[in-house]
């Protein structure tokens, strides 16, 4: 079988490989020269992360060598694991299971299958208009009135972000841009900036952090950690243009609103795993918690890239 792999796509996924084994070797190093407790602590929690980055970079070969298509059926898988994360941790009862039944086997699948097929008209509107008048008139057929506002807003609230926000960043992939290669180097651009914005914060937060942003919501978020990591990620994002169809300017201006709309989706999503009592989502990717973990800087950008990169580059 021979794939069609575009040469610059080739290169920057060897530069990733090169910077994960530099990082890898540095942590080694540093496992070797660190005396510390908490030293020690932190070296292996940063080990851990970087594992799960090479087991998300052979994910993301994956979604190189199977195309677009394949790349959306994954996607669907990823969302489906994410969602089972979010119910899993919200409260439901015996009435919600036959609605939790369409949210998991006929929305899920059937937002991924618009995109798959190109249906962008259905694929942005099937859960925010659909789904939403769908789910409380399912909830109502139970007969089951307890707690149902609250009922149908969790509910639907997981579908738009597991699902919904989730199937923008494969979205990408079905862009048509004058002039410009798509391949999946949108979503790899996009993935680049916003999962480095979040550990250029970290970095930089070990590094100086004081000041904490919102306590009670994420303790080890802190302004110097978020203003590093904003600061070097856009500088990343903008150094990348030539793999975009952006000006350097426009990179600089997209990078800097995935950075901050990561961020607001980290916080958020901070938010419910403090509501629920929990450190993590789940506890799938080493290093990472779960899939939602992961993917919570995502969630809130990758609607808003991929809506300004079609209003204002495709044909």
């Amino acid at each position: 079988m021979r794939f069609n792999i575009d040469p610059q796509m080739l290169w920057i996924f060897y530069g990733l490989l090169g910077l994960l084994a530099l990082s890898s070797l540095i942590g080694f190093i540093l496992s070797l020269v660190i005396k510390s407790e908490s030293g020690k602590a932190t070296v292996r929690n940063l080990n851990a992360r970087i594992r799960a980055w090479w087991k998300m970079s052979g994910v993301f070969a994956l979604t190189l060598l199977i195309g677009p298509k394949g790349s959306i059926l994954l996607f669907a898988l990823i969302s489906f694991l994410a969602l089972r994360e979010y119910v899993s941790l919200i409260r439901t009862s015996p009435a919600d299971h036959r609605t939790l039944f369409w949210t998991f086997f006929v929305f899920t699948p059937l937002q991924y299958w618009l995109l798959y097929t190109h249906w962008y008209g259905l694929f942005a509107v099937l859960i925010p208009v659909y789904a939403f008048l769908f789910i409380p008139l399912r909830l109502v057929l139970t007969g089951d009135t307890a707690g149902f506002l609250d009922r149908a807003a969790r509910i639907h609230w997981g579908l738009m972000i597991c699902v919904y926000c989730i199937s923008y960043a494969p979205a990408l992939m079905i862009l048509n841009i004058p002039g410009y290669r798509q391949d999946a180097k949108l979503l790899l651009f996009l993935a680049i900036v916003a999962q480095l914005s979040d550990v250029f914060q970290y970095v930089w937060g070990k590094m100086l952090g004081r000041r904490k942003i919102a306590p009670l919501i994420s303790p080890n978020k802190t302004w110097e950690g978020f203003l590093g990591g904003i600061a070097c990620a856009t500088a990343l994002g903008t150094s990348l243009w030539w793999m975009t169809p952006f000006s350097p300017r426009q990179a600089f201006l997209m990078s800097l609103l995935i950075t901050l709309l990561g961020f607001a989706g980290g916080l958020t999503m901070s938010a419910i795993k403090r509501d629920r009592q929990v450190k993590d989502f789940g506890a799938m990717i080493e290093g990472h918690g779960g899939i939602l973990d992961r993917m919570d800087s995502i969630c809130f950008s990758a609607p808003i890239f991929f809506h300004l990169t079609r209003y204002f580059f495709e044909r």
